[in-house]
C-alpha cells in the first residue's frame, strides 16, 4: 500500500481540528506547532480538503478553519481520497499492465482486493470515531496520572534509628 505522509498527515490534521470543533476556527499555525507538519505542506492539504468539502475557512482575526459537516461523517477514506492519495497495493497502480502492455501479473487480483479491502475499512472509520478513541486514551493517561501514589518519602523516625 502506497499510503504516504501526505494521507497520514491529512488525518492527522483533521483529527486535531476535529478535537477542537466548537472552539472556534482553528488555525493551521496552531495544527502545525502541535502535530511537527510544516505549514505549508498544510495550506496545500487544506487547499485540496477545502475543495473537497471536508473543511470550511474562515476568514480574518479569529479566522482559521472548521468542519464542513459533522465529525460522523467524515470517513478516513474521505480525507485521503481528498488529499489525491491512492490506496493501492498493486505495483501497477491498477493499470493492469504489470508485466508490460496488457499483461496482469499472477497476484494481480490479491492486490486489487487487499486494496478494496482497506477502503473498505478507511470509509467505515469515521473521523468522529478517532476523536472518541483519543478522547478515551487521554482520560485514561489522566486518571493514570491520578492514580498514581505520592512519592514515597523518608522520615528520620523510618530510617531505622531511635530518635
Amino acid at each position: 500500500m502506497r499510503l504516504t505522509t501526505k494521507g497520514r498527515f491529512a488525518v492527522t490534521a483533521m483529527l486535531d481540528l476535529a478535537l477542537r470543533q466548537g472552539k472556534g476556527p482553528v488555525t493551521l499555525a496552531g495544527i502545525s506547532e502541535r502535530q511537527n507538519i510544516s505549514l505549508s505542506y498544510l495550506e496545500q492539504l487544506f487547499g485540496k480538503l477545502r475543495r473537497a468539502e471536508l473543511v470550511e475557512s474562515v476568514r480574518g482575526p479569529g479566522g482559521g478553519y472548521t468542519l464542513a459537516r459533522a465529525a460522523e461523517d467524515i470517513s478516513v477514506a474521505n480525507i485521503i481520497v481528498a488529499v489525491d492519495e491512492p490506496v493501492d497495493a498493486t505495483q501497477c497502480g491498477g493499470r493492469e499492465n504489470c508485466h508490460g502492455p496488457n499483461q496482469r501479473c499472477m497476484t494481480h487480483d490479491l492486490w486489487t482486493n487487499l486494496n478494496a479491502t482497506i477502503f473498505n475499512y478507511l470509509s467505515q472509520v469515521s473521523l468522529g470515531n478517532l476523536v472518541d478513541e483519543q478522547l478515551a486514551k487521554d482520560t485514561a493517561v489522566l486518571q493514570d496520572k491520578r492514580e498514581q501514589p505520592p512519592a514515597h518519602r523518608s522520615h528520620p523516625a523510618s530510617a531505622g534509628g531511635a530518635l
